[in-house]
């Protein structure tokens, strides 16, 4: 019997009051698997990430974790399940030190949270050498990198990566992003919401292409690469 996707979505649909954002969206992620959700800005990515994190309702449809139902568990059950969360915009805390930030994200014993942080500083050099500087102090792109690190502190089964080339520049982008073989590789899956089509069908596997809060395309990062519908979506036409 063929196990189920780690993360399954079936006809989600999610309002802002009257308004629809997500119009009947199905798609899956499986273990150990990056896949990209492409999308203008407006296309209905956030509003997703955060209805799966349980941020937003579902008006309609299932969210299945492992072929279990989660649509109607909170955030924090969510969370304690094996989802992690890094929203777009970074949110880390400005007045905590880098250290501190990640701490706060880790439950486990003294143990646990040196080897997560150890972890967190492997992942992301930059942020052993600023473990006790304020979050404020960081550089925009150390910022992603907190952000991100913080995320992975619960050591989740899959990240729900939410524009993190945002505001960067294209070195640091490709800082960031080169990272995901590394978060695979260490057992958390990534579902990554981007606007730079080319840099994250370059760590994805997969590819799904959002427009207008419904699933315009999807397929391998080749075949959507050279898709139309991707072109389409992003210039118009």
């Amino acid at each position: 019997m063929t196990a189920p996707p780690l993360l399954s979505v079936e006809d989600l649909v999610v309002r802002y009051g009257a308004v629809t954002a997500l119009h009947g969206v199905c798609l899956h992620v499986g273990a150990g698997e990056a896949v990209a959700l492409l999308g203008a800005n407006g296309a209905g990515k956030s509003t997703l990430m955060k209805a799966l994190i349980g941020l937003m309702p579902a008006a309609a449809g299932r969210i299945l974790l492992d072929g279990r139902p989660i649509q109607t568990l909170p955030a924090d059950r969510r969370a304690r399940l094996g989802i992690g969360y890094c929203p777009e915009g970074r949110r880390v805390f400005p007045g905590l030190t880098v250290r501190e930030n990640l701490l706060v994200a880790c439950w486990g014993n003294a143990a646990l949270r040196r080897h997560r942080l150890e972890s967190a500083y492997a992942l992301f050099p930059a942020l052993a050498e600023f473990r006790g500087s304020l979050a404020w102090q960081l550089s925009g792109g150390q910022q992603q990198m907190l952000a991100i690190a913080r995320s992975l502190m619960d050591a989740p089964r899959l990240l729900l990566l939410d524009e993190p080339s945002l505001g960067l520049s294209p070195r640091l982008t490709d800082e960031v992003l080169d990272r995901i073989p590394t978060i695979l590789a260490g057992g958390t899956a990534v579902l990554l919401a981007e606007q730079n089509a080319t840099k994250a069908l370059a760590v994805a596997g997969r590819g799904i292409l959002f427009a207008r809060g419904r699933v315009a395309a999807a397929g391998t990062a080749a075949e959507l690469a050279a898709s139309r519908d991707l072109h389409a979506a992003f210039l118009g036409g």
